[in-house]
């Protein structure tokens, strides 16, 4: 979702290059049209476009049921780490600055389609603790019996912190297990995924499961 054709040729491209189909939106309405046709697995997006901006159009994809999930790259010339921190807030689950170099773009688009694929944790088996319920083989999460919408970045999170409890993690551990250690992700993209986190569990009274450890990290407490 591009609005400017040079940029949105480049991306599109290079992409097809490396056996992507794609499909090319100037702006949010056209890319709402688009995705009523056929739900793409992934999402580059400018911040900067006519009508509804990307950080407005990320917002609406992360509150619909049909595209929650949707992994979601933020690709804009807006470089301030205000600006980075205002798209994870929103829910975009990787930020790519112009320029920008084609490759580093597809290693993302790749990095990010594997984390989605195993979102869930590798053991098949449900785990239980603290209240929260964590399904693997459906990806779901519920608090008190009630259903808990996650993004694939938070669902991640949470997996590592139940399988995990009582466990001090350091940001730079949670980069490894829920980003990959070939991803460079900032270390306090970990901060913004944990607040939204703690959002979610906050209406079953559960956020604070998610203790901070000064100077250590996050750790699950079970109770």
């Amino acid at each position: 979702v591009e609005d400017e054709p040079a940029i949105r040729e480049l991306v599109a491209v290079n992409l097809r290059h490396n056996g992507f189909n794609v499909a090319e939106a100037p702006d949010a309405m056209a890319a709402k049209s688009l995705m009523a046709l056929e739900k793409p697995d992934v999402v580059v997006l400018d911040w900067m476009l006519p009508g509804q901006s990307g950080v407005e159009f990320a917002r609406h994809l992360r509150s619909s049921d049909a595209t929650r999930g949707m992994p979601i790259i933020m690709l804009t010339a807006r470089a301030a780490e205000g600006d980075k921190l205002q798209g994870f807030e929103v829910g975009v689950d990787d930020y790519l600055t112009k320029p920008f170099s084609p490759r580093e773009l597809t290693a993302r688009v790749k990095a990010l389609l594997r984390r989605s694929a195993d979102a869930a944790p590798r053991e098949d088996e449900a785990v239980e603790s603290g209240g929260l319920r964590l399904e693997p083989e459906t990806r779901r999460v519920f608090a008190d019996g009630e259903r808990v919408e996650l993004s694939p970045t938070e669902f991640r999170l949470l997996a590592c912190f139940m399988r995990n409890p009582e466990r001090v993690l350091s940001r730079a551990r949670l980069l490894d297990l829920v980003w990959g250690d070939s991803v460079f992700v900032e270390e306090r993209t970990v901060d913004v995924h944990i607040r939204r986190l703690r959002l979610a569990l906050r209406p079953a009274g559960l956020e604070k499961r998610i203790e901070t450890v000064r100077g250590g990290g996050y750790r699950f407490a079970p109770e």
